[in-house]
């Protein structure tokens, strides 16, 4: 059966989850109500990305003006059992409508990007932490671990969701794979022109929809004091979107989008993936476990555990 899915490209309120949270449940019940029964929300929406800040950390040094950024930083994510979670619950059971959200979770004194997952009446049902922030994002996000990579699965399709650059990371891309992802949502705060072709040949790959949504954010949203390698014109755009769905022979069914806040929408019938996987199906008929196999360590790991 065919359904109606929606990647959301807009911006958040770095500094203010509660505020950013209203405005994305706004928007899942916009899209919910044009049909929407699944909607996808950019990477760091929800406690902010801080495209441009160096967190004053030159090699060897940290800075007191950094210092004072990570705390500005860690003040706006949010805990799993904050009001900022429950009210996008609310909204998701009240669509009916299963939501991927990026937000900044905060754990103790360590932040994660995380993905957020809600389905319906049942709340929130589980998370996936970035395992591998990208290049300066290692200064301020911890690290997840293999015991937060779930699907989860619907009468859509199998959901899962990988993150940003983890999109470049193959083993990472063969567990979901694995899993029998269908309906591969990909958060990011990538907006170059090389984004899409990644995205197309990861449906490709994995004869999956892939739904990727960025956010459209200029200078303006941050606060005065955020640190900007871009300049402080209110009008700078920090990232430009660039937001699509694409379906499992690498069609492009809605965006990429550059102009703006907006939602994109696409028609998705399911019964495409097995149609695509005829002729490729990278963990079953066209693996080959003789020569290649992957480990993959679904434990948590935590520094202190108490016996």
């Amino acid at each position: 059966m065919t359904f109606t899915a929606a990647v959301v490209q807009m911006a958040s309120n770095p500094d203010d989850p509660m505020a950013t949270a209203q405005a994305a449940s706004a928007r899942l019940r916009e899209a919910a109500a044009k049909g929407a029964k699944l909607v996808v929300f950019p990477e760091a929406l929800i406690g902010g990305y801080p495209k441009g800040a160096s967190f004053g950390a030159p090699i060897g040094m940290r800075k007191p003006e950094g210092r004072a950024a990570f705390a500005r930083y860690h003040a706006a994510a949010i805990d799993l059992d904050g009001p900022e979670v429950a009210l996008l619950a609310e909204a998701s059971a009240e669509t009916g409508a299963f939501a991927v959200v990026g937000v900044i979770e905060r754990d103790g004194a360590t932040v994660y990007c995380t993905v957020l997952y809600f389905n319906g009446e049942k709340g929130l049902v589980g998370k996936h932490r970035k395992l591998m922030p990208t290049a300066a994002e290692r200064l301020i996000w911890g690290f997840g671990d293999g015991s937060t990579m779930p699907v989860f699965k619907t009468d859509m399709g199998t959901i899962g969701a990988v993150i940003c650059w983890e999109n470049y990371m193959p083993a990472l891309r063969m567990h979901m794979y694995h899993q029998g992802v269908s309906l591969y949502c990909a958060p990011t705060a990538d907006d170059r022109d090389t984004w899409l072709p990644t995205m197309q040949h990861i449906a490709l790959e994995g004869r999956t929809f892939v739904l990727t949504a960025c956010q459209y954010i200029t200078r303006g949203a941050y606060a005065p004091a955020h640190e900007s390698a871009l300049g402080d014109d209110p009008d700078t755009v920090m990232m430009r979107g660039g937001s699509a769905i694409i379906g499992p022979l690498g069609a492009v069914l809605a965006g990429p989008d550059f102009t703006g806040e907006t939602i994109l929408y696409a028609r998705i019938d399911p019964a495409e993936v097995m149609r695509a996987k005829y002729d490729f199906d990278a963990t079953g008929h066209y693996a080959r476990p003789d020569v290649f196999q992957l480990t993959v360590d679904t434990r948590p790991k935590k520094a202190v555990q108490e016996i």
